[in-house]
């Protein structure tokens, strides 16, 4: 029979992942077989420059986890097999990001899918995420696209202008 202790334990630990889970923009689960101690502790340096957290957890502690949360049961085939965990708290691209990379560089591990902003997704799923350029990027953009229309109406003014002879000042009406 178990100990009490450990029963409280690994209550304490799923609520802890739970607490994860709930938090994390996003998580991507990955198959680490293959990888070296050195290949790891690099990967997770890298990680944690990037403010995600890289762990490896019991699939068990998970699953129980995720049922807390109301997570889509496609998560558990998922956790088939050896399992680590990259949450990302502040930019849900990086994990996807960084272990992309890292399949790509080292050719020894595979992404199994994971879960961005609440929804579980599928390896082709962070694969797109991956994909998608940093935060900045995104806004510039954003901010160009809504600058546009107003940089047009500048310049279309301004050739009109040009096209008139240029100096004409508005007629100042009399009160």
């Amino acid at each position: 029979m178990a100990n009490a202790r450990i029963i409280r334990q690994k209550a304490e630990l799923v609520d802890t992942l739970a607490d994860k889970f709930a938090r994390a923009q996003s998580v991507v689960i990955f198959d680490y077989r293959g990888l070296t101690v050195a290949e790891v502790t690099a990967l997770r340096a890298e990680m944690r420059k990037a403010g995600c957290e890289y762990v490896v957890l019991k699939n068990s502690m998970v699953e129980r986890a995720v049922r807390k949360q109301c997570l889509d049961e496609s998560i558990h085939e998922m956790l088939k097999g050896p399992s680590a965990f990259a949450f990302g708290y502040d930019d849900a691209v990086a994990p996807a990001k960084i272990l992309k990379d890292a399949v790509k560089k080292m050719k020894k591990c595979t992404i199994k899918g994971g879960v961005v902003n609440g929804k579980v997704t599928n390896a082709a799923g962070i694969d797109a995420l991956a994909e998608l350029p940093p935060r900045e990027v995104l806004i510039a953009r954003m901010l160009g696209s809504m600058l546009s229309p107003i940089s047009g109406l500048a310049i279309v003014l301004d050739q009109i202008a040009k096209a008139r002879g240029g100096a004409e000042a508005p007629a100042e009406s009399a009160e």
